[in-house]
């Protein structure tokens, strides 16, 4: 297994939060990472983190461990801590994981879901297509993210809902949408026009059909990224 290839400029892009305290410094830690400026491999480097926080490495390692189980972060010997990266492989496997996982809740949704939760989701497609015509990345890839947990959320699956958002954290840093052509992000947003209509009519056979087309395009957009040596970690 090769070591992290990076030179870290992790703590310099560290945003330390009002509150003080070990949670919050896991709280700053994972929002690095998910924000997806830290790739995959970039080292992070203990000292500096330490120093950032004002605080001995002590908390900052226990907060890197409990990041380690979340599969956020990694730790190998005479190196030390970095931003996991994946295989390519491993990617696209926890893709099936999400998928399975959110045709489980999108039944559920649909039986559940108010009025309310009607108007939050069309308001996030609304954001999306206002990302969309900005060609804003960023936006765009946290407006899908709101829409995703729109639609499963009124399934007050709390555990699926935990597992569902753990698997996708781990392909943030990534930042896959960031990475596939601006105009898939069309063909991305009309599958969600279309499982919102769904949603809406509360038609789970064809809300279920839409999210497997939805994924379907989505591995292939995916697919072009796969052989990345900066994004991917080789096959063993």
């Amino acid at each position: 297994m090769s070591g992290p290839r990076r030179r870290s400029v992790f703590a310099s892009r560290l945003v330390r939060s009002p509150d003080d305290g070990q949670r919050s410094i896991l709280h700053d830690l994972r929002h690095a990472i998910l924000n997806g400026d830290e790739p995959p491999g970039t080292l992070i480097p203990l000292d500096d983190v330490a120093k950032f926080f004002g605080v001995s490495q002590i908390p900052v390692r226990e907060s890197l461990k409990t990041l380690i189980g979340e599969g956020l972060v990694e730790h190998q010997p005479h190196v030390g801590y970095s931003v996991t990266m994946v295989t390519s492989d491993e990617f696209r496997e926890l893709y099936v994981v999400r998928q399975a996982l959110e045709e489980a809740a999108l039944r559920a949704a649909v039986r559940r879901a108010t009025l309310e939760d009607d108007a939050h989701a069309i308001e996030v497609h609304h954001s999306l297509a206002a990302a969309i015509d900005d060609n804003n990345e960023r936006a765009y890839h946290a407006e899908s993210r709101r829409f995703h947990m729109a639609l499963i959320r009124p399934s007050h699956m709390l555990r699926l809902m935990r597992m569902y958002e753990s698997a996708w954290n781990m392909t943030e840093p990534a930042r896959p949408m960031a990475r596939v052509p601006a105009r898939e992000h069309n063909v991305f947003h009309h599958d969600h026009e279309r499982m919102l209509a769904a949603f809406v009519a509360r038609d789970d056979d064809a809300l279920v059909a839409e999210s497997r087309h939805h994924f379907d395009h989505l591995e292939t957009a995916l697919s072009a990224i796969g052989s990345d040596p900066d994004v991917f970690r080789a096959e063993a």
